[in-house]
C-alpha cells in the first residue's frame, strides 16, 4: 500500500528558499510517476511539478519554471520500492502560499500533470509573508 508523507511546510518571506520533502512507501517494482500539487483557499488544486521514479524526468507548471526544483531518491527492490521526492522552492511569492500535497500515479504528463493519480499525502502548509 503506497503511503505519503509530506514534510518542511512553514512561514518563508518573499524571496526566500524552502524544500517540501515527500516520504515515499508501499511501490511495487517499476516506473511510476510522483509529484506535487498545491491549493490556495478559495481556488482549485493546481498541479506544480511531476517526476518520473526510474528516469528523474522532470515536468513543471510555468508558474514555478524556474524557481522550483524537484528531486528524487528512491531504491528499487521486489520488496518494497521506496525513498523521497523534494521539492526546492526558491525566489517564492506570495502566490506560492498554499497547502502543498505530494501525489503519486501512472506518469508524468506536461498537461494535467500526473495521470491515473491513486495516493495523495495529507499535506503541507506554505505561507509566504513577509
Amino acid at each position: 500500500q503506497v503511503r505519503l508523507v509530506e514534510s518542511g511546510g512553514g512561514l518563508v518571506q518573499p524571496g526566500g528558499s524552502l524544500r517540501l520533502s515527500c516520504a515515499a512507501s508501499g511501490f511495487s517494482l517499476g516506473d511510476f510517476a510522483i509529484g506535487w500539487f498545491r491549493q490556495a483557499p478559495g481556488k482549485e488544486r493546481e498541479w506544480i511539478s511531476c517526476i518520473t521514479a526510474l528516469s528523474g524526468t522532470t515536468y513543471y507548471t510555468n508558474s514555478v519554471k524556474g524557481r522550483f526544483t524537484i528531486s528524487r531518491g528512491f531504491t528499487f527492490s521486489r520488496v518494497e520500492t521506496k525513498g523521497t521526492v523534494a521539492l526546492d522552492m526558491n525566489n517564492v511569492k506570495f502566490d506560492d502560499t498554499a497547502a502543498y500535497y505530494c501525489a503519486t500515479g501512472k506518469r508524468c504528463s506536461s498537461d494535467s500533470g500526473i495521470e491515473a493519480i491513486d495516493s495523495w499525502g495529507q499535506g503541507t502548509q506554505v505561507t509566504v509573508s513577509s
